[in-house]
């Protein structure tokens, strides 16, 4: 039962990364943009997102609750030396929602929309970074645990791990991915005019996320990082690496002309070679402290609660899993009846 809740776990961190990340991206195109861009994506981006956006949400949901019932251990390194920068990724979540909500309803006569959009393109920026901040320290070996606290300073034990070089440009990549898997999408959301505009808002994106992601692994090799020394020793995540960036030349075709399905499904295809990297360079071993890496597999819950667990996912998947399905899939029939 033990492979059932990681299978959760790994699907719940991969849907999160990319619908979720899609819809962080929106802002961030929103904000890098000229102010009649701006107004374009705005528009677009409530009538494609505005009916799903807050269903992103459960995957991290998911996540949090998983990794608190079944690794503990996990759990408390994350919950306890993170705390910061997965408080400000809820501080971020939480404005980027009231914002969405208010900039549409909110009265107009005192220009608060105005103070909403800032509000919503800033924190769709920062929230995934601070995301990949917290990903990022997970990678650097720079958390200290099992030791006198006393030993330390505040910022050894709780900023230095998140606040280095390594962990912002694993930030900054997460963001350009988010930007990257947004301009994918709104390719075939926007109106047959508007299209060019995300059409190259997409090759820079997925240039910038090529080239941010050279100098992730060039600063951490340099930097010694274990990660990336694993990474650079490791076959097969080498092979996947390659794959991904073979297919980055159908992808900027099918950017290029337009190919609405094949970007989308290429599109994913790299996150899931990006983000299956880490997996097969390290599985179990997924977290890097001053101690060496910590398995996911050492200190589970006990075998009682896994498969409590286990059996209230599968449960919960049969009844939530077609209920998300028919929700994309209704309003994704909505606008293509509205488009006709």
């Amino acid at each position: 039962m033990i492979y059932v809740v990681l299978c959760f776990l790994a699907i719940s961190f991969l849907l999160y990364v990319i619908l979720a990340g899609a819809d962080f991206g929106a802002g961030i195109l929103e904000l890098f943009s000229s102010k009649k861009n701006q107004d374009i994506t705005k528009k677009t981006v409530y009538r494609v997102m505005g009916p799903v956006w807050e269903a992103n949400h459960i995957w991290i949901i998911l996540m949090i609750v998983i990794l608190w019932i079944a690794f503990p251990k996990y759990y408390n390194v994350l919950m306890v030396y993170l705390h910061i920068p997965l408080t400000l990724v809820l501080l971020g979540i939480t404005l980027r929602g009231v914002a969405f909500v208010f900039r549409h309803y909110d009265a107009f006569k005192d220009k608060s929309q105005q103070v909403y959009d800032w509000m919503f393109r800033i924190s769709s920026l920062l929230t995934p970074i601070f995301l990949g901040l917290t990903f990022g320290a997970c990678l650097s070996g720079r958390i200290i645990i099992g030791a006198d606290n006393m030993q330390f300073s505040f910022q050894e034990l709780y900023i230095n791990a998140w606040f280095n070089t390594f962990s912002i440009l694993i930030g900054i990549f997460f963001a350009a991915l988010c930007a990257f898997l947004a301009s994918v999408l709104l390719i075939g959301e926007a109106d047959k005019s508007n299209r060019p505009v995300y059409v190259r808002k997409a090759l820079i994106s997925t240039a910038f996320v090529v080239f941010v992601g050279f100098i992730v692994l060039a600063v951490g090799y340099t930097d010694t990082n274990g990660f990336v020394k694993t990474f650079f020793a490791n076959n097969y995540a080498i092979l996947v690496a390659a794959i991904s960036a073979i297919l980055l030349i159908p992808l900027w075709w099918c950017i290029k002309n337009e190919k609405r399905v094949l970007s989308r499904l290429l599109a994913g295809f790299q996150v899931v070679f990006i983000l299956f990297v880490p997996i097969v360079t390290h599985y179990p071993n997924l977290l890097f402290t001053n101690k060496g890496v910590l398995s996911i597999t050492d200190n589970i819950a006990v075998p009682a609660v896994i498969n409590v667990l286990g059996i209230s996912l599968l449960i919960g998947g049969l009844i939530i899993l077609p209920g998300l399905f028919h929700l994309f899939k209704s309003f994704k029939m909505i606008k293509i009846l509205e488009r006709d």
